[in-house]
């Protein structure tokens, strides 16, 4: 196998210089986002604003906009592309301008918490106030990318979406927040979760400035450059062991519930006439409650039941059982009442459904005898423009006849009245008249009570044309 093809085909593949923006270029990148002062600072005020009252409601979109139109991303990879071309003058003015954007974000976000009358932290607020190390993975990756982003000749979406990642603008106003209401624990939570976006960013940066070899403003001498290796490597200890520490406690949070969770299902599920309405793991205070009803354990069964706390991994765990005192319902009841209320919901369903179906039986008797009584009037129609093609016009009605009957004889039933008009342009004999008035009453199915009644008239120019003879 052929070693040194595949690594020249995979430095080829991931070669960062293909499409590698020029150098004057690049620091202009990175020189351009330093100063907060005319749009930047404006725009930063509105983000802070827009961030707040996202946090505020809880609204996911508001906080991702803030996020997008944020500054802040420009002061802190010019902070580590500083570090990497050792510029100090423009790592003094990043820093400067980076500490001049948070305290302004704290102090607009401070003020709005201070006059908003909606103080209820939402989980929005609440995801920004515990930072782990998880954070410090998102920060630094988020700050490889944006990093090739700003190097490249073709501006991409990978800035705006490093600003998404590593939320740099939420926490300032979750912060703010925490100063607003008093809560400390939330003010330091948060601002450490900018912290570790801003170190970890400009790290990351520093690292794909060096990756790429871009060429220095000047070279320090070993003492200097030692002593500034020596004060970054301090910021990032002073800024990971926090997030390790506090990643461990989540873990082990995690680690708590879910032991308390296995506890409380094979500890107390399996007892019969107990059932368990909630139960409320504190890491914390390391005290696992669980709320009961049914019938009442004694000292002695809970006794037992602790007892099984080492076997969960619980050993330094306290438990507090709360019964509320009621009795256990009877299952084997609650199961019959349970039938017998379902077979007579279906009964009443049953039955409601048959009524409905008689109903609509009837409806449909109905129609069958109203269509029934009608008479073929199209399939008339249509056999008697056959029979006389030179009928100008021809029409075919029928009804029902009332017969008046003296006040002292009951009245008799309606007949049916089949009603046909032809004009020919020539006259109808009586006896063809006989025959198709004969011929219609078969082909209606009429009774000998029904009436046919047949109106022949000749045409106009017909009678014109006798009159004229």
């Amino acid at each position: 196998m052929n070693f040194d093809y595949i690594r020249r085909r995979l430095h080829a593949r991931f070669d960062l210089r293909l499409d590698q923006a020029d150098l004057t270029e690049i620091d202009a990148t990175f020189r351009s986002g330093v100063e907060f002062r005319g749009t930047h600072l404006w725009v930063l005020i509105f983000a802070i604003f827009i961030a707040s009252v996202g946090l505020n409601v809880n609204s996911t979109a508001a906080v991702i906009g803030a996020m997008l139109i944020s500054p802040l991303m420009g002061p802190i990879m010019a902070v580590g592309y500083g570090a990497g071309i050792n510029d100090s003058d423009l790592m003094r003015s990043a820093l400067f301008n980076l500490g001049l954007a948070a305290l302004i974000s704290l102090l607009t976000s401070t003020a709005y918490f201070a006059i908003t009358p909606l103080t209820f932290a939402h989980s929005e607020l609440l995801a920004r106030t515990s930072p782990s190390i998880w954070d410090v993975l998102i920060a630094l990756f988020g700050g490889l990318a944006g990093a090739i982003g700003a190097t490249r000749q073709i501006k991409s979406n990978l800035i705006p979406g490093v600003a998404i990642a590593t939320a740099l603008m939420p926490p300032l106003c979750t912060a703010g927040y925490g100063l607003a209401v008093g809560n400390w624990e939330y003010f330091f939570g948060a601002f450490y979760l900018f912290a570790i976006n801003c170190v970890f960013i400009a790290i990351a940066t520093l690292m794909m400035v060096r990756v790429m070899r871009l060429p220095s403003v000047k070279v320090l001498e070993e003492r200097s450059l030692l002593k500034r290796r020596t004060m970054i490597g301090i910021v990032v200890l002073l800024t990971l062991v926090p997030s390790v520490f506090l990643a461990l406690k989540l873990v082990q949070k995690e680690w708590f519930d879910t032991s308390a969770a296995r506890f409380v299902q094979q500890a107390f599920r399996a007892k019969s006439n107990v059932l368990v309405v909630s139960h409320e793991p504190n890491f914390k205070s390391k005290e696992l409650r669980v709320n009961l009803v049914g019938d009442r354990l004694s000292n002695a069964e809970i006794g037992a039941i602790q007892a099984r706390l080492p076997d969960f991994g619980l050993a330094d765990a306290s438990l507090l059982v709360v019964q509320s005192g009621q009795s256990m319902p009877d299952l084997k009841v609650v199961k019959r009442e349970l039938l017998t209320e379902l077979m007579n919901s279906n009964q009443a369903d049953i039955s409601e459904r048959d009524a409905r179906i008689v109903a609509l039986q009837e409806e449909l008797n109905n129609v069958r005898l109203a269509l029934a009584g009608q008479l073929p009037l199209q399939d008339i129609h249509r056999e008697l423009r056959a029979q006389f093609p030179q009928a100008q016009q021809l029409s075919v009605t029928w009804g029902l006849q009332a017969l008046a009957t003296p006040a002292n004889v009951a009245p008799s039933p309606d007949r049916k009245l089949l009603l046909v008009q032809l004009q020919l342009p020539t006259a109808l004999g009586a006896p063809e008249q006989e025959r198709l008035r004969l011929g219609l009453r078969a082909r209606a199915s009429l009774a000998e009570a029904d009436e046919v009644q047949l109106q022949v008239s000749l045409a106009p120019a017909a009678r014109t044309t006798k009159k004229r003879r």
